[in-house]
């Protein structure tokens, strides 16, 4: 497998930080919204949007782009920061998260924000939705890929395991569902609520190919997008292992992070953090790579 470029790496290491900052100042400023999944996730969102994904943010309806599906729509401010970041819309445009009349609402709505293909909400659907697409363009023999973003939570979802069914007998090998396996949801830790291991056993029983990797490991998250490129006759289930709050101390693991509001000064202190890794990513690109 060939090696991603360090510079690569570092310079999509920036990125992602940079997103995590954009779901701090997002969030607090909307004042509801949820943060641990959208920090877990960044790595994940930078990779796609902005190395793996062939999509045109100024063209967001061309034909033959590959499809990103975002079946836990409550993790969407990760998604606006990734979309704007990559000129689907301006930045300054995220801080309208959750304002009434916004294109940015607390899930995405496909009629209103280019480039979301789906409307999501309903925990467990996304799968579904991004099966039919991928069947629909092995009938119309188009070449396009379909990724489907899913929690670990959502597996509670009995129409998710129908979608992992149907895919698995269509042999949908230009579908990729990534999952977020940070192990919480709202109410505690996913093994205590509903247990789902072994995880990557069920989804081979199901005709996947599964594929783990540390989803905030950079140089990992592309090495699991291209490995699933690979792989023929059968879907693609990638196990993202993430760090809920990724990138905040005191937010990293804690499932009460899964959304909770801000309290004075917390914001500010979790942008600080980020600002200071920023600073050191920036420095050590510039003393490796000019």
């Amino acid at each position: 497998m060939p090696h991603l470029h360090d510079a690569k790496v570092k310079q999509l290491e920036i990125i992602a930080c940079r997103l995590r900052q954009h779901v701090i100042r997002m969030v607090a400023h909307a004042g509801s919204g949820h943060q641990g999944g959208p920090l877990g996730m960044a790595d994940v969102f930078t990779v796609l949007y902005f190395h793996t994904l062939h999509h045109r943010p100024d063209d967001p309806e061309w034909p033959d782009r590959d499809r990103c599906i975002l079946s836990n729509g409550h993790i969407c401010p990760i998604r606006y920061a990734a979309m704007a970041e990559a000129g689907y819309f301006p930045v300054e445009e995220l801080l309208t998260l959750r304002e009434l009349g916004s294109r940015l609402q607390g899930h995405p709505e496909r009629l209103r924000l280019p480039g979301a293909e789906t409307t999501s909400g309903p925990l467990g659907s996304g799968l579904a939705q991004a099966a039919g697409m991928a069947y629909a363009a092995k009938m119309d023999k188009k070449t396009w890929m379909t990724y489907c973003l899913t929690s670990d939570g959502e597996h509670e979802a009995g129409l998710h395991w129908e979608a992992m069914l149907f895919a698995g007998k269509n042999r949908l090998d230009n579908l990729v569902c990534i999952i977020d396996r940070n192990n919480i949801q709202i109410d505690g830790d996913t093994e205590d609520i509903m247990p789902l291991e072994p995880l990557a056993a069920k989804y081979t029983a199901f005709n996947w190919h599964v594929i783990e990797c540390n989803g905030n490991d950079i140089q990992d998250v592309w090495r699991a997008l291209e490995e699933a490129k690979t792989i023929h006759q059968k879907p693609i289930c990638i196990i993202a292992h993430t760090i809920p709050g990724r990138g905040v101390s005191f937010m990293e693991n804690n499932y009460l992070w899964h959304s909770q509001p801000f309290k004075p000064g917390q914001a500010e202190h979790a942008l600080e953090e980020l600002h200071a890794l920023e600073q050191t990513l920036l420095r050590e690109h510039r003393a490796h790579y000019g």
